[in-house]
Order: structure tokens, then sequence, then C-alpha cells
């Protein structure tokens, strides 16, 4: 038997206190959990261990009466009791006692069991809506998660689709401005022009990219505000759904777990299942208040993502605003530029038709003038003809007649000189022997000479009287009534003595002779017809030279054609016609002025700019080939221009670019690869590995001009068209030669083929590369700059010649103290023209390096001594315009040339240098030039090498000097 007390407070409740009794072995274990319903508590009272502080029990069974007494909470040690005789009235009462206790236990055994059963359900029940909580938290955050990033990455996208559209849109209207300017372009060329046709095509240009633009701009701003409001609403629609889906939940949990835990506190009286609940209620509670703390957090920044997307609507509208005052300021330049141009359009038209009808007028009257001018010259020169033509007629039988008379005048001199000697010599004669004889006289007889000695002598009866028959007497009746003055035949010396006739005095032969020999003179009328006919004759020749200019077209030869095209005649001396700003003006027109002024100075050919349409004004970024109507004048402009140089004997070479043409069109991705014109080419014309309008043609063979699609000469069609348009510039515009620009974009034997095609008297080529540097100082070594420029004249075949870069560079140092530059490790000059003299085109500027672009200046105060190298030296030298007509240099220029054209130097003419160092630079060139650079003190005389007299023709000090051989 024993006894056990458990007391009320271990409860926290009251309970009623009864003893316990156990008889002999018990039949089960009492389990009591006091507190708490931990996992360890749980796990005691599965195994049956009691745990009640503070309690004593006591414990007897029948077979054993030892009592036990167990402290647990002091630790003392258990006690037995036992007793050897017990009442039997107590027993009884015991085993009431026992059987009740028994009764109570598994009554309370009963209800523990329902209660841990209904505590485990429950508490299975929690820990499910604890897992559902923790799930749904998880669930929640992560779709948070998900959606903040997908939020964020619409959000990105948003913008950068924002920036793409307002990107095209820029680019949409800068188009449309392009589109105006280049309309705008069109339409003055179609001023000029005077044509309605091109008006009425520019009208509906503007009319098409204003049409353009304004889709465009509408086009894109609807799909920035669809995209942006489909974006922005779809995005606050999905986080409103994911918020309120957790929130929902959070809800569900939170009522289920209250649910459970009013359920729990209503089925467990128990102060243990009571704490636990509670326990487990605050936990739920700081798991929803966590729940709802994230909630917050994702509010929070959900509303910071909604105060970004209120940014980016602000910043969008704001675009869109300027997007609509650009396009209002747009529509307003172009309703502006329309009115300006409709009042031009209207004016130029007035005035062109004044100008037409005024053209017209002039043009009757000319032309009526002209028939009439050229009628009464035909007339003139017909009766010039004719007049001409009987005055030779009687010059020449005039001048038969005075033949005839003048050989009878010379057969009659030759008798009567024959006589005169025969008389004198015997007059003489006679005198000296007989002059004490007096009978001897001499007397005129009828132009005869009769030497009386006596009257028989037959000597001179027959010089009187001649071995010829006597006279008739009618004969001499006739003569003697003609020449009745002749005095009369004396038959004896008295008669003659007494006669009144004096002697005849007979003229010396050197005065007979030099009547032959007497020139004309003014008054006879011989020498009046031979002037007049002089006077008639330069007068046709100059209506034949007036009519032939009026009439005729000049023409060369083929003979004269027939050049080398790398050099010309060789003697050639270019002058670049241009600058940068030149097509300001109508540059044609001008430069035709001053051919007779180029010819008259030395000059042998003229370099044009380019002649066709261009993107650009100065010709250098073509569109059109076959428009020649340029900023510089238009095509017809062009052919009086080269009339002009011809009409001088002046090449005219055009700058011809090859290597770029300009689109006029966009392919359907947007990329200005279409061409128009004649030669609408496409996509298949441009090179492959040009990297910015997407060529379909092979790769190129040169190197890539970026800033105009890159033209592929492999291409078949390709080089047909540019041939046709060469031999069109040749045989219907008139030019005689070439200057390529840019040829480092192709192969020089792409232009082996042009020009063994189109046949040009010149061709120079633009082989433009970068020098080498040594510590930002040029290099004296510029072999390799230059064997890539000759390298290119090879694949030509040396159809071409080619700008010397290589001696500009050099020269820009060696002009400053530094002429040891001018001579390479073999002696000869160090450009290109060391190497292939005949070849090089020697140039100080051009309208690239100087002029207003100046990216690669000559020093001014040098350009006397180079223009004194290049044109001293062989080669093909080049004259820029500048240096000509503004830089004050035409004496210099024209002394050096004179030099050059005296001397006789040529492009193969040979170079000895004598020296070259610090201090000067002096050089042979071919056998009758030396000339001197620096402050070198030399001369001819102090070369022993030189031999021969040179006269000095140019001194300008420590610049320069030239010495011509005598």
């Amino acid at each position: 038997m024993g006894t056990f007390l458990m007391p009320s407070s271990a409860f926290g409740i009251l309970l009623p206190q009864f003893p316990v009794v156990s008889l002999g072995r018990p039949r089960g274990q009492f389990h009591l959990i006091l507190r708490g319903s931990s996992n360890r508590k749980r796990r005691n009272l599965l195994t049956g261990n009691w745990q009640c502080r503070p309690r004593i029990i006591a414990a007897s069974n029948r077979d054993n009466f030892n009592d036990a007494f167990t402290d647990d909470e002091d630790g003392f040690k258990s006690r037995r009791y036992g007793k050897s005789e017990m009442k039997k009235d107590k027993l009884t009462e015991m085993r009431k006692a026992l059987s009740e206790a028994k009764a109570r236990q598994e009554a309370l055994e009963k209800e523990r069991d329902q209660l841990l059963q209904e505590f485990a359900s429950s508490e299975a029940k929690q820990k499910e809506d604890a897992d559902s909580i923790f799930l749904g938290k998880e669930v929640t955050v992560s779709e948070l998660e998900s959606d903040k990033s997908l939020l964020h990455q619409k959000l990105q996208e948003t913008v950068e689709e924002k920036t793409a559209l307002e990107s095209k849109l820029v680019l949409t209207k800068q188009d449309a401005i392009e589109l105006a300017v280049q309309v705008e372009k069109l339409a003055e060329i179609a001023f000029q022009q005077a044509t309605s046709h091109v008006l009425e095509d520019a009208q509906l240009r503007v009319s098409a990219a204003e049409t353009m633009a304004a889709e465009s701009a509408f086009q894109i701003e609807d799909q920035i505000r669809k995209s942006t409001e489909g974006t922005i609403s779809s995005i606050i629609e999905e986080s409103r759904d994911a918020i309120k889906e957790a929130l929902d939940v959070a809800e569900n949990s939170r009522e289920q777990a209250m649910k459970a835990i009013a359920a729990f506190t209503d089925s467990i009286s128990s102060i243990d299942a009571i704490s636990s609940v509670q326990s487990e209620n605050i936990k739920l509670q700081g798991v929803a208040r966590d729940l709802e703390a994230q909630l917050l957090v994702s509010k929070s920044e959900f509303n910071r993502m909604k105060l970004e997307l209120q940014r980016a609507r602000e910043q969008a509208g704001a675009a869109e605003l300027r997007a609509n005052n650009a396009e209002r300021a747009l529509l307003e330049s172009q309703e502006l530029r329309r009115e300006n141009a409709m009042e031009q359009e209207e004016d130029i038209r007035s005035l062109l038709q004044k100008i037409r009808e005024e053209a017209e007028e002039r043009k009757k009257v000319l032309s009526k003038a002209f028939k009439d001018e050229l009628e009464s010259i035909k007339a003139a020169v017909d009766a010039a003809k004719e007049t001409t033509q009987s005055r030779e007629n009687a010059y020449m039988r005039r001048c038969e007649a005075l033949q005839r008379s003048l050989k009878t005048s010379e057969s009659a001199l030759n008798m009567w000189r024959q006589r005169a000697e025969m008389a004198h010599s015997l007059l003489s004669k006679e005198r000296s022997e007989k002059e004490d004889n007096e009978d001897d006289i001499y007397i005129v007889n009828g132009g005869r000479i009769d030497l009386l000695t006596d009257d028989d002598s037959q000597k001179w009866k027959l010089l009187s009287c001649g071995p010829r028959k006597e006279m008739p007497q009618w004969m001499e009746r006739r003569i003697w009534s003609i020449r009745h003055k002749f005095p009369p035949r004396k038959a004896d010396i008295s008669k003659a003595l007494n006669s009144n006739f004096k002697s005849l005095e007979l003229p010396k032969p050197d005065k007979v002779w030099s009547i032959a020999q007497e020139k004309l003179r003014e008054g006879d009328i011989l020498v009046e017809h031979v002037m007049e006919k002089e006077e008639i004759e330069k007068k046709r020749k100059t209506l034949e030279r007036a009519l032939q200019r009026k009439t005729v077209q000049w023409q060369r030869t083929r003979e004269e054609t027939k050049l080398e095209p790398g050099t010309g005649t060789g003697r050639e001396i270019v002058f670049q016609g241009f600058n940068w700003e030149s097509w300001r003006r109508q540059w044609y027109q001008e430069l035709a002025l001053k051919a007779a002024d180029l010819s008259q100075l030395g000059i042998t050919a003229i370099w044009l700019p380019p002649p066709t349409e261009s993107v650009a004004p100065q010709g250098y970024m073509p569109s059109d080939l076959y428009n020649l109507n340029s900023k510089y004048g238009s095509v017809e402009d062009l052919k009086s221009c080269i009339e002009e140089m011809h009409a001088h004997d002046l090449l005219a070479l055009g700058d011809v670019v090859l290597n770029h043409r300009c689109a006029h069109k966009q392919s359907p991705n947007g990329v200005w690869n279409i061409f128009g014109g004649k030669l609408a080419w496409g996509p298949e014309a441009i090179v492959c590995d040009d990297p910015n309008f997407q060529g379909r043609g092979n790769p190129s063979s040169g190197d890539i001009f970026h800033a105009a699609p890159n033209v592929d000469h492999s291409q078949d069609f390709v080089r047909r068209d540019i041939k046709e348009w060469l031999n069109c510039l040749r045989n219907e515009i008139g030019y005689d030669g070439w200057r390529l620009d840019f040829v480092r974009g192709f192969s020089g034997t792409f232009v082996k083929e042009y020009i063994e095609v189109s046949h040009p008297a010149f061709a120079i080529g633009e082989y433009w590369d970068s020098m080498a540097y040594e510590h930002g100082n040029l290099s004296y070594n510029q072999d390799a700059h230059r064997q890539r420029i000759v390298n290119w004249i090879n694949a030509t075949g040396g159809t071409s010649s080619a700008f010397d870069v290589t001696t500009k560079g050099i020269l820009h140092a060696a002009l400053h103290g530094q002429y040891w530059r001018l001579i390479d490790p073999q002696g000869k000059p160090t450009g290109v023209m060391g190497w292939w003299p005949s070849r090089a085109c020697t140039f100080i500027e051009n309208h690239d390096t100087g002029s207003t672009q100046g990216h690669w200046p000559f020093p001014r105060e040098k350009l006397a001594q180079g223009y004194a190298y290049i044109l001293t030296h062989p080669g093909t030298p080049v004259i820029f315009y500048d240096h000509l007509y503004e830089f004050g240099m035409r004496d210099v220029l024209t002394e050096i040339m004179e030099a050059r054209k005296r001397a006789g130097v040529h492009c193969r003419s040979s170079v000895k240098i004598y020296h070259a160092n610090n201090e000067g630079y002096v050089a042979r060139v071919g056998d009758t030039l030396v000339m001197k650079l620096g402050h070198f003190n030399w001369n001819p005389s102090k070369e022993n090498q030189l031999d021969g007299s040179w006269q000095k023709f140019i001194d300008k000090g420590s610049d320069y000097q030239v010495w011509l051989r005598q």
C-alpha cells in the first residue's frame, strides 16, 4: 500500500486531494504532464515516467510490504516500510479506496487519452497551418521578387524601347530634314535649269517627305504611348494581383490559425494545452507581423516602382512634348521654306520667263545678224575672190609681158654691151697707136659707130654696115619717120667735125646690169598691184579664221591626242584650276576667262573640279554621275570652259571620283545603299566588307572610305557602266584626261582597264598615304612610303602617273635647314621622283592640304623655294590656283617656268646632286640647268665636275639661284 499527494499548485488550478492505495504490483503506470507540451515532456509521458515536483510516492503489494519513498525534487533516498500485520478493516477500506482510485484512474486515463488525441490532432493541424503559412510566405516572397524583377525588366525594356523609339524619331526627323535639304537642292537646280518638270518633282518630293515625316512621327508616338501604357498597366495589374493573392493567403492562414486556436482553446481544459496554444498563437502572430512587414516592404517597393513609372511617364510625356515641339518647329520651318520657295519659284519663274523671252529675242536678232553677217562675209569673200582672181590674171599677163620685155632688153643690152666693149677697145687702141693720123675719126651713124680709116677698108665697112643685106628704102623711110631725131649718116670727116652732135658716151657695164637688180618703188603700177594683192590676201585669211571660229568646232587630230597617258607629252605643267571654296561662284565661267593668261604663262594642262552632282558641294561625294550640273556651273558652262581651254591649246583634266558613290534611297532595313539616276545600282555594287552600308558585292581590293558606299569594281556591270561614263566625258563633254580621286580604295588593275578604254592624254592618281615618323619627327628613310605609290603605278601598267606625296612631305622638313633629306643613299632624289620620275607629279599644295581645309599646309615662307625645286626637277609639276592668283607669286612662278622651258627640262631629265647638307642643296638637271637652295656659298665655277660656261638666270639670294648653260 502506498500513498502520494499532488499539490494543486502544480496545475495552476484547485483539484480534490485523495489518497491512493495500491496492493501488489501495479497494473499500470501513471503518466502526468505538469507544464507545456514540449517534445521532451511528451516523450516522458509516453514512457511512463512521472515527473511531478514536489511529490511523495508510497507503494505496497501483497507479496512484499516494503515501502519505498522517493523525493524527486530534493533527492532524498527511498525508504521501505513493512508491516507484518494489518488490520482487516483497514484492508477492506484500502481495497475499496483502491478500486475507487482505479476507477478514477481509468476515467482519468480515458480523459487523458482523449485530450492527447485532440492535442495531437490540434498540433498536427497547427503544424500544417504553419507549414502552409510558411509555404505561402515563401511563395508570396518569391512571387513578389519575380514580379519585382519582371517589373524592373519591363521598365528597363520600356526605357530602352522608348530610347530606341526616340532615336528612331530623331533619325526620322533628321532624314526628313535631309530630305528637305535635298529637296531644296533639287529646287535650286530646277530653278537654275528652268525646267518645270523638275520643279513638280521637287514639290512631290517635298510633300512625300513631309507626309513620311508626319506618318513616322505619328507611328512612333503611337507606338511609344501604346507600349508604355500597356506595359505599365500590365505590370501594375500583375503586381496588384500578386499582392492581393499574398494578402488573401495570409488572411486565410490567419483565420485558420485563429480558428484552430479557438477550437483548441474550447476543447482543451488543461493548463498545458492553453499555454502551448498561446505560445503557438504568439508565433503565428510573429509570422503574420513578418508577413505584414514584408507586405509593407513590397508595398513601398511597389510605390517606389510606381513613382519610377510615373517619372518614366513624365519623361515620356516631356519627350513627346519635345517631339511635338520639334515637329511643330519642323512643320513651321517647312511651311516657311515652302512659302519662301514658292515665292522664289514665282520670282524665278517670272525672271526666267523674262530671261527666256529676252534670250529668244536676242537669239533671233543675233541669229539674223549672224546670218546677215555671214552672207555679207560670204559675198565679200566671193567678190574678193573674183577680184583677186581677175587681178591675178591681169598681174600674170603683165608679168608675162614684163618678162618678155625684160628678155628683149637683156638681149639688146648684151648686144650693146658687146658692141660698146668692142668700140671702146678699138677707139682706145687706135688713138694710142695713131695719134698723128688726122683721117681717123668716129661718128654716130644710125646707132652704129663707123671707124673711117680709108674708103676701101673692108674691115671698117664690115663694122659699119655689118654682114647683112642693105636696108630697103621703104624701111629706111619708116625708120626715119619714127626716129627722125637720129643724126644723119656722115660721109666724110669734115662733116663729122662740123656736126653739132657729140660723140657717144656709153654707160659702164655695172650701171647697165644694175637695172635688172633695181627694186620696186612705190608709185609703179606693178608695185601697187602687188601691195593690193597682199592686203587682199591678209583680209581673206582673217575672214577665214573668223568663219572657222564661228562655224567650225575645234577638233584635235588623232596624232595630237595619241599621247602616253602616264606622261602626256613629257613636258606638261599642270595647273589646279580651283580651291576648296570655288563652288561658291560660277567657276566655269571665271576659269574660262583665264585660259589665255594660263596658256601665255606656259601652262599646258588644267585640272578642273569634279563635274558631277554631289551631296557635298565640292563634288567629292558624287551621286548621279550623268548629272553634270554642279555647284561650279551648268553642263553648258562646262563645255564652253573646255572649248576655251582647247582654243588656247590647253588640256582639260577631269576630276573623277570612282572609289565611292552616294546612294539616293534607303533599303527596307534603313541603310542608304540604293542608287538612282541612269546608273541605278543596288547593294550588289557595294563591297561586302564596308561596315556601314551592307554591301553584297565582293571584298574590297583596297582601303575603305567610311563616309560613303565603296564601289565594287570587280563587278562586270560596274566596270561597263564606268567605261561608258568616261567615254561620254571624253567624247561629248571634251575632257582630255583624268585626275583620279582616292585610288587607295581600289586596285590599279581596274584603273589600267579604264584608261585603256577611255584613251586619256594624261592621267594622275591620288595615292595619299601616311609617312613614317620617329619620336614625332619625320624619318629620313621614306622608301616604304614611295614604294607603295610605285606599286600602285606598277599595277596600272604605267598608264597613269601619281602625285609625289613623298617629295612634298620631305620638302616640309628639308627646307628648314635639313637639305640633306633631299638625297638618298644612292645619290638620287628621295621621293618618287628619284625612282620613277616620268610618273611622278610633284606638287606643293592642293585643295585638301591647303586652301580653307589646311590638312597639311606647306610653310608659307618656303613656297618659293618649294616651287623652285619642283619646277627645275624632272617629273610633272603641278601649280595650285591660290599660289598663282591669290598669294602674289605670279612673277616668281613665271620666272621659274621660263627657266624650265629654256633649259628644256622634261619629266625624264637626269639629276646630278653635287651637295646636300645643312647649308644648302646643289644639283644639275639635264645638261643645261643648275640650281641651288639655301645659303650655301657656291657657284658653277667652284665645281670641278661641272664643265661649260654658265650664266645666272635667277638670283634670289639665300633662297634659291638658277644658272643656264650658255
